[in-house]
């Protein structure tokens, strides 16, 4: 095989955020709503919330350091306990002839209750969940650690994601190949690198 080790994303990668998102994000959905200043713009804001970090989302649309820092502290505590099913194509990961890692960023009690209710926990080497407001480790510095300390090359890992702008933009720094993983056909324009909407796909790429 080409490739021996495959990095995947976590959220809509393995699963549609959309799908849990109304429960999981209600409080702050209301919080947000309740604010004179975004009220207006809060669908926008949902759309975005189930796409990036609401760091990111908080940044682009000017939320006050209070507002962002009460955004925070909600979100820390929260945890999903609900009914949660991975795309229906992810069973075929399981059947990659490669070492599987998971890497995702989020608050740390949120992400585990996500991995635990999918029950994805054995099908990876290895899980790491990077939280932001815990620590500086970003997933550049976690994907250039998992491929020294297995001694992969860099050839040899293959990253595959949702992201552009984390885990592709992380990967291709490193000079580690990436793949956009787009269910739903979201990205219409033209792209430097290759893009899949199975995850049957991903055998031709790892041979």
């Amino acid at each position: 095989m080409l490739k021996k080790a495959i990095i995947l994303d976590l959220d809509n990668t393995i699963y549609p955020v959309k799908s849990i998102a109304d429960e999981v994000f209600a409080p702050l959905f209301a919080m947000i709503g309740r604010d004179p200043d975004h009220k207006n713009d809060l669908e926008k804001i949902r759309h975005e919330i189930m796409r990036r970090p609401f760091q990111l989302v908080a940044k682009d649309f000017e939320f006050s350091e209070e507002f962002i820092q009460k955004g925070l502290n909600l979100l820390k505590g929260t945890t999903y306990s609900g009914k949660i099913f991975p795309f229906e194509d992810y069973s075929v990961v399981k059947d990659l002839p490669v070492d599987k890692y998971l890497v995702t960023t989020g608050f740390l009690e949120l992400q585990r209750s996500k991995i635990s209710g999918l029950k994805i926990e054995n099908d990876f080497k290895e899980i790491h969940i990077v939280d932001p407001t815990s620590s500086d480790k970003t997933k550049k510095v976690v994907f250039a650690n998992i491929v020294e300390r297995h001694h992969y090359k860099i050839d040899e890992v293959l990253v595959v994601g949702d992201d552009l702008h984390s885990e592709i933009k992380a990967a291709r720094e490193l000079g580690i190949e990436a793949v956009l993983y787009d269910h739903d056909n979201l990205h219409s324009e033209p792209l430097d690198l290759k893009r899949i909407n199975n995850f049957s796909e991903l055998f031709e790429l790892i041979k």
